[in-house]
């Protein structure tokens, strides 16, 4: 028994981590107009015949401590009415249903917006908590960046520089030929960052409403999310931190709020969902919008850690801008913008093509991952007749090359070899000819 008590102890010790958000006691705590959490609370109770504490409780992830304030003044407007008690145990919670009064009180709330679920949280709690999490909190060890690069032939200056760039939290710009593993070594940075991180369900401004969480980025932690603890505030959700990948498809437009006016709910945009973690523009340049555009736009987020959004009223309010954010592309820099604009992007690493070494390095690894045999005398005689320096060598080749080896192999029925004459039957497959 004295162990089980100390290791609950220690239990409780691991798991308060100081960075969680407490439950707010009142509703001044909340951080929310009482009146914009009454029209919440009046919506939340419509959506069935009756409710109780313990149902507006979990849909407003509100403690019930506030939910009956909530409650109760609802009954003094004659918008509830008690309906007896849920159950025949005299401890049951007692059941309220919308009056007549109320239900028009809750459609004239629908109309303004039709947002129902968890009670968002504050800007200022947003802005708060944002900096107690920063992604600059956490440093990244060389064995923990040798670990998320477990499987990438690099070389060692490339690693070097890599190192402290990431660790820095700032902008990163991997540059070079196509094909070399920029785009991999920019998503690898999901394994680098260990630390949780919480995330709001929603925010708060100025009366309207800003859906955060999002199933598709933010991935809550397995056993250990903040619905454990009795004293975490449960509108906000314990995740990994988040990578947050775009393309070519990136427009201006993904970086401003969305106004659904249907529901008169606003979207985040993806940058801000990535906040505390990492975010990721593959292939920088070949977005519709000039790279240019892109640049001026992050000017102020990228220097000074924040940045503007607006509503659609035309207010304007700034929200943090905390994440490692990594631009990928095989466009010389001198080619996406200026020199000024250049200049936000903190660190430039330029990822060549590998060394022989390394090609044959990649080869194999493969090669042995597919359960392809190959000659050594073959893949050097193949390598000298294809590559030099109008042909160089890329990382991706031996893939390509290897998976159509092994589909000829194994549609003719012949051993999975990768010879000279296949890879040369690869070559002629895989690549064009000029």
């Amino acid at each position: 028994m004295q162990y089980s008590l100390e290791q609950n102890r220690n239990e409780a010790i691991i798991t308060l981590d100081p960075r969680m958000p407490m439950a707010p006691a009142s509703i001044e705590q909340a951080g929310l107009d009482p009146s914009f959490l009454l029209r919440l609370a009046a919506k939340c109770a419509a959506e069935q015949d009756t409710t109780t504490v313990s149902h507006l409780a979990d849909r407003m992830k509100l403690p019930k401590v506030i939910v009956n304030i909530l409650i109760k003044e609802l009954v003094k407007l004659a918008y509830l009415e008690a309906r007896g008690l849920a159950g025949e145990d005299v401890r049951s919670d007692i059941r309220y249903a919308l009056s007549m009064k109320g239900l028009e009180y809750a459609h004239a709330a629908s109309r303004q917006s039709q947002y129902v679920g968890s009670a968002p949280v504050s800007l200022d709690a947003f802005c708060r908590q944002v900096g107690l999490q920063s992604i600059h909190y956490e440093r990244v060890t060389p064995e923990r960046l040798n670990d998320s690069l477990d499987g990438l032939v690099l070389s060692d200056a490339l690693v070097e520089k890599l190192g402290p760039a990431i660790n820095s939290g700032r902008s990163i710009l991997l540059y070079g030929p196509p094909g070399n593993g920029k785009t991999s070594i920019a998503e690898r940075t999901s394994q680098l960052f260990r630390q949780t991180i919480w995330v709001p369900y929603a925010i708060e401004v100025g009366g309207h409403v800003i859906s955060f969480y999002d199933e598709a980025v933010h991935h809550p932690v397995s056993q250990a999310d903040t619905e454990s603890h009795p004293k975490a505030d449960q509108r906000w959700i314990e995740c990994r931190r988040p990578v947050i990948k775009t393309g070519g498809e990136l427009t201006l437009d993904q970086l401003d709020l969305t106004f659904n006016e249907g529901p008169n709910v606003y979207e985040a945009p993806i940058h801000l969902k990535a906040s505390g973690g990492v975010f990721i523009i593959d292939d920088f340049g070949r977005q519709q919008v000039a790279p240019q555009a892109l640049i001026n736009r992050w000017i102020v987020p990228l220097e000074r850690g924040y940045d503007f959004l607006t509503l659609h009223t035309g207010k304007k309010f700034r929200v943090p801008f905390d994440e490692l954010v990594v631009f990928s592309t095989n466009i010389a820099p001198k080619d996406l913008s200026d020199e000024a604009g250049l200049r936000r992007l903190k660190y430039k690493i330029f990822v060549n093509t590998p060394s022989r070494d390394e090609y044959i390095r990649i080869f194999k690894s493969y090669a042995s991952s597919t359960g392809l045999a190959v000659c050594d005398p073959d893949l050097n005689l193949f390598y000298d007749r294809k590559y030099n320096s109008d042909v160089p060598a890329s990382c991706y080749h031996p893939k390509y090359l290897l998976d159509f080896v092994g589909s000829y192999c194994d549609f003719n029925g012949i051993d999975r070899n990768a010879s000279l004459e296949m890879l040369e039957r690869a070559w002629e497959g895989v690549f064009t000819s000029d």
